[in-house]
């Protein structure tokens, strides 16, 4: 007994020993560096500043900030998502916790006769590419996935994604990191996004290879081609993938060098003009046959005057088949603050914007506007839908579904949740299978509740609402009719709102 107590009392010793060893190391190299000041007058103790700057955005999520609080996406948002997820209840009790006096917030406008469920009707699917593509695609949800990138999440987060998305009919944007073997899994609809850099239809110089397109477009799968322009992270900047997540596989995929940071560049080299932005959507919808269209952040809009204008000049058949317009609030894995905070309109504006103009060129049969912008909840996505989008795409949203927490380490290959990481060790938790229920439920659950506001103001589907079905808060605290605000340049289809 003596000689165990005896080798517990050695050990602890030798431990302090280690503990006191190991502070003086510190302090003399936190009072011999010259790169941290605090460090430098407060040896030891100034890294505690460090270590608890780094817990506070934990403790603040978890403790403090309230269910509106945070930012880019608040706890009621992620839980609402959560909730869907796992096809919990989605109902809340006692009242909202939503301010509803900011400037800008949307209030439907109930009727007093709402729709009965019984006389609910299902949205049909809209023809994309009608009158241009050879193969045009009638897409079935109005609720679909926006653009992830393999590279930037995980394989078995795209594995998920893709049976998921399949599950439930909705379309997925493989983002403009190429067509990998995980989006075809499920077998359901894919849009294939074109980057700066032509990831995945590139040829050696990096040019885009017809012969790449037409290896893609073989894939019946592959029922569009998105040309991404900027993205509302970033915009007038190309993706970011660092070098730790190129591994040979990615590279292959994307036909770029191993372990080397992939940075597309922050336009398309051959197209300078809204003249060659045409004749780009032009040759791709002739070498693969399936619509065409472009992504873009708006901030300048003269240009898109100037491109409904050529379209007019050479025929409707020269258009885009789709526009999909991000709002200058989107997310990202990775970029500069500057660019994230402060360019690029917000959705809320960008988005009647677009439809107005596209409407005023006699265009609203023919190009399909997508909406892309925080669009994670069913009011934000039904407020899509009364400003004249004919699609709703969100990435964030099912990023959440997959069981994102909003943990913000994106870019630094840690994602607790294996979504963007590609730690063999943190992938090992994200299960596809299990995921891939998720994010069907998910789909299912925000086109049922979306629906149940269309009924709210007497519709009988989501895709019926217009303008004056919503309301927007006004500088003065007063709400006022959202066609007033931005009159509908087409109002063939206007009724009574009650």
């Amino acid at each position: 007994m003596t000689a165990i107590m005896d080798g517990l009392t050695s050990l602890f010793i030798f431990i302090i020993g280690l503990i006191v060893l190991a502070l003086i190391t510190l302090f003399i190299i936190d009072r011999t560096q010259t790169s941290d000041t605090v460090r430098r007058n407060y040896p030891v103790i100034g890294r505690m500043r460090y270590i608890l700057s780094d817990l506070g955005e934990f403790f603040r999520q978890y403790f403090f900030a309230m269910d509106r609080e945070e930012m880019p996406f608040n706890r009621a948002q992620r839980e609402w998502v959560n909730d869907a997820a796992r096809k919990h209840s989605t109902n809340v009790a006692f009242g909202s916790t939503r301010n509803l006096e900011p400037v800008g917030t949307p209030i439907f406008v109930n009727c007093p006769w709402p729709v009965l469920d019984k006389d609910a009707v299902k949205s049909r699917p809209k023809r994309i590419g009608d009158g241009a593509a050879r193969i045009p695609y009638d897409a079935p949800s109005f609720f679909n996935m926006s653009g992830m990138s393999y590279g930037s999440i995980s394989a078995p987060a795209i594995r998920a994604l893709s049976k998921g998305t399949a599950k439930t009919g909705c379309w997925m944007n493989t983002g403009e990191g190429g067509l990998s073997p995980y989006h075809l899994e499920g077998g359901g609809d894919i849009v294939f996004q074109i980057g700066t850099a032509k990831y995945g239809v590139r040829d050696k110089q990096g040019n885009l290879s017809d012969d790449r397109l037409r290896e893609v477009a073989a894939h019946e799968q592959v029922r569009m081609f998105e040309l991404k322009l900027s993205q509302g992270a970033k915009p007038g900047k190309g993706g970011i993938l660092p070098a730790a997540k190129v591994n040979a596989e990615i590279a292959e995929i994307r036909g770029i060098a191993q372990g080397e940071a992939s940075i597309s560049p922050n336009r398309h080299t051959d197209i300078g003009t809204t003249e060659e932005l045409l004749d780009m959507i032009a040759h791709i919808r002739e070498v693969t046959g399936k619509p065409v269209g472009f992504k873009t952040v708006i901030g300048a809009y003269g240009w898109l005057e100037e491109l409904f204008a050529e379209v007019n000049r050479r025929g409707p058949a020269s258009a885009p088949d789709f526009i999909t317009v991000d709002g200058g609030d989107g997310g990202t894995g990775a970029a500069p603050l500057p660019l994230i905070d402060n360019v690029g309109l917000t959705l809320r504006e960008a988005l009647p914007m677009l439809v107005d103009l596209r409407d005023a060129a006699g265009l609203k049969d023919r190009v399909r506007i997508v909406a892309s912008g925080k669009l994670v909840t069913p009011s934000e996505v039904a407020w899509a839908l009364c400003a004249g989008a004919d699609f709703t795409i969100s990435a964030r949203g099912f990023m959440f579904a997959l069981g994102c927490i909003q943990a913000m380490k994106c870019n630094k290959n840690t994602c607790p949740t294996g979504i963007t990481t590609h730690d063999p060790a943190l992938q090992r938790g994200l299960d596809p299978t299990n995921k891939a229920e998720r994010v069907a439920n998910f789909v299912e659950a925000m086109r049922k509740e979306v629906g149940v506001i269309a009924h709210s103001v007497g519709v009988t589907g989501p895709r019926q609402m217009k303008r004056f079905h919503v309301r927007l808060v006004c500088a003065d605290g007063r709400s006022r009719p959202f066609d007033e605000l931005y009159p509908d340049v087409d109002t063939s289809t206007k009724t009574e709102a009650a």
